[in-house]
């Protein structure tokens, strides 16, 4: 019998992650066609941000540093860039966006700091999907998502071969 507890893997390509850049970038002009600009939530953010500027028409983005992952897991979370307060003010009429909520610990510190933005992900997991606005595609709370810029084409095992049997 196979073991339900292993971890699920989601490996996202380049075409199909621009494809869901694509898909969220719809939605958001459905919503509203004069966003002041985009607020990029590195790093994971800085891909589709420029995805969505780019089929949006915006060219005002600003970028804040929160780091909350290594390369496996969570860890604690640190604003390492702030953003220009001047500018983006309280976060009205911009859009914050990011390639995944998973937790929700980056939400709740964006909320924080921009409560007026429009936080939109490509990707939600249950545990951070109440705190988006807009996003394209849920994944369950177990799976890892493998991005294009994180991983190397090489041949891997069947789904079924690596999980243990009982």
């Amino acid at each position: 019998m196979a073991d339900s507890s292993a971890p699920k893997r989601f490996l996202v390509s380049w075409d199909q992650f621009h494809r869901d850049c694509k898909a969220l970038a719809w939605r958001l002009l459905e919503m509203r066609d004069d966003w002041k600009g985009i607020i990029a939530i590195t790093r994971g953010g800085l891909i589709p941000a420029g995805i969505i500027a780019r089929e949006l028409e915006i060219k005002m983005i600003e970028t804040i540093g929160i780091s909350s992952y290594d390369d496996k897991s969570q860890r604690e979370l640190k604003v390492i860039k702030g953003i220009n307060e001047q500018l983006v003010g309280n976060g009205e009429g911009w859009l914050a966006i990011d390639d995944l909520v998973d937790s929700g610990n980056t939400a709740k510190a964006i909320r924080k700091i921009l409560p007026k933005t429009h936080l939109a992900t490509v990707y939600a997991k249950p545990s951070g999907e109440p705190l988006v606005d807009t996003y394209v595609t849920w994944v369950s709370q177990d799976t890892w998502i493998y991005f294009p810029w994180d991983v190397d084409i090489q041949p891997m095992e069947p789904i079924a071969s690596t999980r243990k049997q009982v």
